[in-house]
């Protein structure tokens, strides 16, 4: 099964209300899928620590999530084709169509050295901002804190994605909460694209609740702390497929060393 990533890339984003369909995958997208689905909206005020990553323009094509006043942590496939001059991170800014808010450019990005694709694992990066963002960091898991993902663990989901698959992305930031699933019913959805070492997945059985196409990069927040990565999913909300996010606590260490560097 070929897996699909949810970034879309900085050529399809709005550039206009009017162009909110024109989705891609990002460069190194197997398929592409699309932002929060069955979620409701919210404000960047209450979850200050969630950043548009943009296009020069500021375009949006990605997610990110603030851990330090200069460091952001996104998917690795978000930065596939991406130099630090072509990226933008913007804070405060609830709509994709408003001009409030900070925007910060990036002055390195770290991606994974092992990364190929979001469906091999290793589907996280780092941005360095070359000036801080004045919003409330958000704690990330240790390398010691497996236990947050035990099956049925509540996780929160946050982005600016497609509202369902194949549709249109959404102006406003948008959140939904999905349960934690086990790794033997993530695999029996998805085989051998699904490492358990790498990943974990989130979402109800019967679908319905799920992130999409311009939500990868976005948090997986469980018990108030970041403990995922969107990468990436068979389609959007499907029955019997979850969202696929990376588990961070397996690269809290790498990530550390870039937030610290």
């Amino acid at each position: 099964m070929s897996g699909i990533n949810r970034a879309r890339s900085a050529a399809a984003v709005l550039a206009t209300a009017g162009a909110a369909a024109a989705l891609l995958a990002a460069p190194s997208a197997v398929a592409a899928p699309q932002p929060i689905v069955g979620g409701t909206t919210t404000t960047t005020a209450a979850y200050p620590y969630v950043m548009q990553v943009t296009d020069a323009s500021q375009n949006q094509f990605c997610g990110g999530t603030l851990v330090s006043p200069t460091k952001v942590v996104t998917a690795a496939h978000c930065m596939a084709g991406e130099s630090a001059r072509s990226v933008r991170v913007v804070g405060g800014r609830t709509y994709l169509n408003g001009s409030n808010g900070t925007v910060a450019r990036v002055s390195r990005i770290w991606v994974h050295p092992d990364y190929t694709d979001a469906t091999n694992g290793d589907d996280v990066a780092v941005l360095t901002l070359a000036s801080s963002m004045p919003y409330k960091p958000v704690k990330y898991v240790s390398s010691s804190d497996t236990s947050v993902y035990a099956a049925g663990n509540e996780a929160r989901v946050l982005g600016w994605g497609t509202t369902r698959e194949n549709g249109s992305s959404s102006n406003q930031l948008r959140t939904a909460t999905v349960p934690v699933v086990s790794d033997a019913d993530c695999g029996g959805s998805y085989g051998s694209d699904y490492v358990a070492s790498d990943m974990v997945c989130a979402g109800l059985p019967s679908g319905g609740v799920d992130t999409c196409q311009g939500d990868s990069g976005g948090p997986l927040v469980i018990g108030g702390v970041l403990a995922g990565i969107t990468s990436w999913g068979e389609g959007c909300a499907r029955a019997g497929y979850p969202g696929v996010y990376s588990r961070l606590t397996t690269f809290s260490d790498q990530v550390t060393a870039q937030v610290t560097s």
